[in-house]
């Protein structure tokens, strides 16, 4: 019998069972044009990566290779280190002990190190761009959109939400997602009514934090209601206040942020930040910096004021940041600031942070007036971001989105 036959005779008996087999797949949306082409399927699965011949590299190689490339790359062509992380497991590893931290290099490689101190010799140059119509901001490396061009890294980015009785802006590691149950969410900045008070907030997995069984508290959670309102997996960093100044009668706008997070010891000799090693703040709550800090506040208030001594005392006192104070420039009528041209339009938002340090704290003056943060407009819905060490990026440009929200009391 020829093959046509067969085919025809096949169709006939079995027809009703294919038909009723398409329109299934038609509604449940599994139906396929001519074009698709059904993936694979291994009767075997397939080896990991961690079993490739790549994973089998002998450490001192593997450790060579890895270190040649990331001494010869310079942000943003950073992408070759962290292809070589994610390789397999071994590769990661030995990328983590190669590559250092912006403190240490002055690059930023991995999504970890934008919660991390930026560097100590010069600050790291990134601009921030508004988009009015999605009220959403932007933060990328580099100086600036028409010298960094495609090559310009998008670092962060923010969505202002206003609400009855606050603003907040929710800031995410993509450009789109902007959802606080993502991996991508990295935290967000809530501003009061008046708009005088910002509260920096950090994401962190509860899971993430040790909880111990308590059949009491088990109890007390069971039997009340929980309200949808209450954050979780958040702690607060930083407090950002700005002063009262209704009509600008008391000159430029003037703010105070407290870095509950960073030490006052971290701008001292020797000093140093806290640096999480993993993103998304995941360190142990034992070892937790804001955590650590509440602790040693209790043990200072409980303690003997004459024992505790200035060292002690400045390892438990939260850093202080205060905007420098602008002169006032006769020819121009203008308050200025020194930004060292990467500032060049006047605008109210236009500050520089440094430390605010008593006269007792013997801090050299040369510390004093170094500026830890700067921010500034260049042209219209574009702004420049400059931060350094102890500040890390995420904490540096959540205190430069406080400028942008509206502020009845303080213009």
């Amino acid at each position: 019998m020829p093959l046509r036959c067969l085919l025809r005779k096949y169709q006939y008996q079995g027809g009703s069972q294919i038909t009723s087999n398409r329109s299934v797949d038609r509604k449940c949306g599994t139906g396929r044009g001519r074009s698709y082409v059904a993936p694979e399927r291994f009767s075997v699965p397939p080896t990991t990566v961690q079993h490739s011949r790549w994973a089998n590299l002998p450490p001192e190689l593997l450790l060579d290779i890895i270190r040649k490339i990331e001494v010869h790359e310079k942000w943003p062509a950073r992408r070759d280190v962290v292809c070589c992380a994610a390789v397999c497991k071994s590769w990661r590893d030995t990328t983590k002990e190669i590559v250092r931290t912006p403190e240490q290099c002055g690059l930023l490689t991995f999504p970890m190190s934008l919660k991390q101190p930026g560097p100590r010799d010069s600050p790291l140059q990134c601009f921030i761009k508004r988009e009015r119509g999605t009220s959403t901001y932007r933060l990328y490396l580099g100086l600036s959109p028409a010298l960094a061009g495609e090559a310009s890294k998008l670092l962060l980015t923010a969505k202002k939400i206003r609400r009855a009785t606050k603003t907040e802006f929710v800031i995410s590691l993509l450009a789109n997602d902007f959802s606080q149950a993502s991996d991508a969410y990295v935290g967000k900045l809530r501003s009061n009514f008046l708009g005088t008070k910002f509260v920096v907030y950090n994401s962190q997995s509860p899971s993430e934090t040790p909880v111990e069984p308590d059949l009491h508290s088990y109890q007390k959670v069971y039997k009340k209601k929980v309200s949808p309102s209450v954050e979780v997996g958040n702690h607060k960093p930083a407090t950002i206040k700005y002063e009262l100044n209704v009509l600008r009668t008391r000159g430029p706008r003037r703010m105070q942020c407290t870095m509950h997070a960073i030490p006052f010891a971290s701008i001292q000799e020797g000093g140093t930040a806290p640096t999480p090693s993993t993103f998304g703040n995941s360190v142990d709550e034992q070892y937790h910096p804001c955590t650590v800090m509440q602790e040693k506040y209790q043990e200072i208030s409980t303690a003997d004021p004459s024992k505790i001594s200035e060292s002690t005392l400045g390892t438990r006192v939260p850093l202080i940041l205060k905007n420098k104070s602008p002169r006032w420039h006769e020819q121009l009528q203008c308050w200025c600031l020194n930004f060292k041209g990467r500032v060049t339009v006047a605008s109210v938002k236009n500050f520089q942070l440094v430390a605010a340090v008593d006269v007792s704290q013997n801090i050299p003056s040369a510390e004093q007036e170094k500026v830890i943060l700067q921010f500034g407009k260049i042209g219209k819905d574009i702004f420049t971001m400059d931060y350094r060490y102890p500040l890390s990026a995420f904490q540096a440009f959540a205190i430069c989105l406080s400028s942008f929200d509206t502020k009845p009391a303080c213009e």
